[in-house]
């Protein structure tokens, strides 16, 4: 299934590169335009929802080496629902015993998933089984041309969510 889905998408991104050099060649710049930016910020998403993940495994990794048992779980081609919106992305779960640490990352694809809200490029749900107070929503944007994570507080307070925050909800599925 995953060969399937991996071919899928190379198909898709050579389709839409396609489609970029032939409405540049018939003289709609606007569309080939979109699609270009399109292209860029699939990228950045994918890069920057790698990062997040990759970013907690590593700290379960090296937790591991220090005999933690903690058990890595990994899904590539995840679906989720985050407020009214279908997301399409990648999946982490920790397990330590009875306690599960849970980070789901992706985007909207197709206009049947609904849109981002507040010009979001991806979002991100982090959820401590049990522990609901210390769960948060991640919102991936563009600021000063670099993209950032931010995590959004029930008050719609932003503030930058980097590597620090990630080893703090770490901290609080090992505690």
């Amino acid at each position: 299934m995953l060969k399937v889905m991996n071919e899928l998408e190379q198909v898709w991104t050579q389709k839409l590169s396609e489609a970029r050099v032939k409405a540049q060649d018939s003289g709609r710049a606007d569309v080939a335009e979109y699609l270009a930016l399109r292209a860029t910020n699939d990228l950045i998403r994918q890069t920057s929802v790698e990062w997040l993940l990759n970013s907690l495994i590593e700290i379960a990794a090296e937790a591991n080496r220090r005999s933690a048992t903690i058990t890595i779980e990994t899904e590539n081609k995840h679906r989720f629902e985050f407020r009214n919106a279908s997301l399409a992305g990648s999946l982490c779960r920790l397990r330590q015993g009875v306690r599960c640490l849970t980070v789901e990352a992706g985007w909207t694809r197709t206009p049947a998933d609904g849109f981002m809200r507040g010009g979001a490029l991806a979002v991100a749900r982090i959820t401590h089984f049990g522990i609901s107070k210390h769960n948060a929503e991640l919102f991936l944007v563009q600021l000063n041309n670099l993209p950032n994570w931010f995590s959004v507080d029930k008050n719609g307070k932003r503030e930058l969510f980097d590597a620090k925050n990630l080893q703090e909800h770490f901290r609080v599925f090992t505690d």
